[in-house]
């Protein structure tokens, strides 16, 4: 695949929208190449973060405070129907509905794209197996029989939305979202590398296309980057430094083509209105530096770049704030292509 995407621009995901037509007119507006469908929690809490990907998760249940799987019925049978569906990849069964993503449904019907891919994004397994619990609190991820499903789960749902996708573009990215990761050696979290190794492995597995991951938060880079990551975007507006400890990693990783997502645009509504696409680029540079330092040809970072929000855009708190941020954004870009490629 291509991975020279030379500093195009995309987004996370949500924005503070609550009509999924304007969502998408704005999405489409200032990400031409690589519009990615809006994820829209104020409009219902069934899509916020964890709840937009549960239905068909067996036990489970969304509501408004929390969501959460009740192990006190018996989950025998909608257990066994899972585990047959996902050894016959029938991720047809496990799509994300208009109620729980009114965002994607409407971004499904729209005609006449022309643009280098298409994103979507996905809920990771870690993030949204320690998230969800059972009716006690506990995080599914620690429950021998939940914890095994979870991954497989979440491999449906982005099979499926990969599918769905590709009826837009040929060529589509799907992010896994993992912003509990900058919890990761807290006593917060008891997962080993090799576990969260393999469940990010395991979800991205029935991705054929560009397969991405996001951490908003400081994290452990080098574990991230032993999976089949195609794309690694994080906060350089406010964690910068947190990608460049890991530089021999990231080295290598661009060596095989690799891509890094630049999160360089703040979403926080006083920053936004401070910055401008030329102090944004000289931060981008600030952040791209350690990088040329050890070896990594500036134009190579350029070429296997892309940009993008912090984070998702949903609690920058209006609308015009978000659309101000994607403008940044798209002008940045413009500014980055005109200067170096």
């Amino acid at each position: 695949m291509d991975t020279k995407f030379g500093c195009l621009q995309t987004t996370i995901g949500s924005l503070p929208h609550k009509d999924a037509a304007r969502a998408c007119a704005i999405v489409t507006h200032f990400l031409r190449d690589i519009p990615a469908w809006p994820q829209l929690p104020r409009r219902s809490f069934r899509e916020n973060m964890y709840a937009q990907y549960s239905e068909g998760f067996p036990g489970i249940n969304a509501t408004e405070a929390k969501t959460y799987v009740d192990r006190t019925q018996d989950l025998t049978r909608p257990l066994a129907q899972f585990y047959e569906d996902h050894m016959n990849n029938r991720f047809g069964n496990y799509g994300v509905s208009a109620d729980y993503a009114a965002g994607l449904h409407k971004f499904l019907t729209l005609e006449n794209l022309t643009c280098r891919a298409v994103k979507g994004q996905v809920t990771g397994p870690v993030t949204w197996g320690m998230t969800v619990t059972d009716e006690t609190g506990k995080a599914i991820l620690y429950d021998e029989t939940l914890g095994d499903v979870v991954p497989k789960f979440l491999r449906l749902k982005a099979s499926w939305m990969e599918q769905e996708l590709r009826r837009l573009c040929k060529d589509t990215i799907v992010f896994i979202d993992e912003p509990y990761m900058s919890a990761f050696g807290s006593v917060g979290m008891q997962l080993s590398r090799q576990q969260v190794i393999s469940l990010i492995t395991e979800t991205m597995s029935g991705l054929t296309g560009y397969k991405g991951i996001h951490c908003c938060g400081n994290t452990d880079w080098s574990i991230l980057l032993q999976t089949p990551v195609d794309i690694i975007n994080f906060d350089a507006y406010a964690f910068a430094g947190s990608l460049a400890v890991y530089d021999r990693e990231v080295k290598r990783f661009l060596g095989r083509g690799g891509v890094v997502a630049w999160g360089i645009v703040p979403t926080d509504a006083e920053s936004v209105l401070k910055e401008t696409p030329a102090t944004l680029k000289d931060r981008l540079e600030e952040a791209m530096a350690p990088f040329t330092r050890n070896g990594v040809p500036f134009r190579t970072l350029v070429e296997q770049s892309l940009l993008t929000p912090a984070c998702g855009l949903a609690p920058i708190g209006s609308e015009d704030a978000a659309e101000r941020a994607l403008e940044l954004l798209t002008n940045l870009s413009r500014l980055m292509r005109q200067k170096y490629l």
